[in-house]
């Protein structure tokens, strides 16, 4: 029997005239779709966390049709350079994440390598290319994953939705094998209570909820066989930035002996160190603030880094559309091919 397709699987699409990304701010209690009519809208929605995860990867792909379809009546190389600018707002909506400038890039190489070809068809073709090539990669990224768990593998995980990990669980299927998950509630959007263990509920996965402050203690209970988070970046050399919280669940990890799993599609050669990484910091109000209920009063201020970074000590194995890699051997994975 079919499995069902995860909501998440499909959050963000292309219509004629505008991007409908549903709103994981209210998922899974409403399913309302945003609709961005323009570029400027489809950034605004990635900044304010209409969409996250992938989501925002999409959004930039056919944000940039949007921009290709304003820009269409211009002259080339104005039209060039109002895409450029489109690309810069979109980028400039979440700056950890280098998926963003992946997608622009997707959209901007399609249309310079067919000059002449219409504006819009060219951009649409890069977007759908650039789509077809994160999937590819998140199924091959979950493959190698699916590889390093033990039958019946327990694992927990921290705000990690959507592709990769559907990637994963169906990977670990096709080799006849069942996994279970405990997630984090992951404060103060509670992607992992509303978007990680809503898809995993959906794909009929075995699914527990802690909350953020508990990790440790399961993992020290031995309820847990590994650590397994995507990435939303991994340097070069071998620091993984990811949802806050990642790092204080990867050193109990080391100290209970646990292995940590960090995925990412390419290690990011822009990336040597950690340095060369921008954490977002978003506004403390949001901690504040759980589904729009205020949980301090208004003598408290808050404070948010939406991101750490795990030291490559505390990292067991980056695993990639390529293979799983020690940190200290990414080099590796750039010498095979570009990424």
């Amino acid at each position: 029997m079919a499995r069902p397709v995860p909501t998440l699987a499909d959050s963000v699409r292309l219509t004629e005239d505008a991007v409908l990304i549903l709103d994981r701010r209210h998922f899974p209690f409403r399913r309302e779709w945003v609709r961005c009519a323009d570029v400027d809208a489809v950034a605004r929605a990635i900044s304010d966390m209409v969409t996250q995860s992938s989501g925002p990867y999409f959004a930039a792909l056919y944000g940039m049709v949007l921009a290709a379809r304003a820009a269409a009546g211009l002259a080339p190389e104005l039209a060039r350079a109002e895409l450029d600018r489109a690309g810069a707002v979109l980028v400039a909506s979440r700056s950890t994440n280098n998926h963003l400038g992946k997608a622009v890039r997707a959209v901007l190489g399609a249309v310079d390598a067919a000059p002449g070809t219409d504006l819009v068809t060219a951009a649409t073709a890069g977007a759908e290319a650039g789509a077809a090539v994160y999937h590819a990669r998140s199924r091959s990224l979950g493959e190698h994953t699916a590889k390093l768990l033990p039958p019946g593998a327990r694992v927990l995980t921290h705000c990690w939705a959507d592709s990769y990990l559907i990637e994963t669980v169906n990977a670990v299927r096709a080799l006849g094998n069942e996994i279970s998950f405990y997630c984090t509630e992951t404060r103060p959007y509670l992607q992992g209570a509303r978007l990680t263990a809503e898809t995993l509920a959906e794909m009929g996965v075995d699914t527990t909820l802690i909350t953020d402050g508990m990790g440790a203690a399961v993992l020290s209970a031995g309820d847990v066989d590994a650590l397994v988070t995507a990435a939303d970046r991994v340097t070069m050399d071998g620091h993984v930035v990811n949802k806050v919280g990642t790092l204080g669940l990867a050193v109990a990890a080391h100290a209970f002996g646990v292995p940590f799993l960090a995925q990412v599609q390419a290690p990011d050669p822009a990336a040597p160190t950690a340095a060369d990484v921008p954490i977002e910091h978003r506004p403390g109000a949001e901690v504040l603030h759980t589904l729009g209920v205020r949980t301090a009063s208004d003598r408290v201020r808050g404070h948010y880094p939406a991101f750490d970074v795990t030291p490559p000590r505390f990292v067991g194995t980056v695993v990639t559309d390529r293979g799983p890699f020690a940190p200290g051997s990414l080099a590796d994975y750039h010498r095979e091919g570009s990424s």
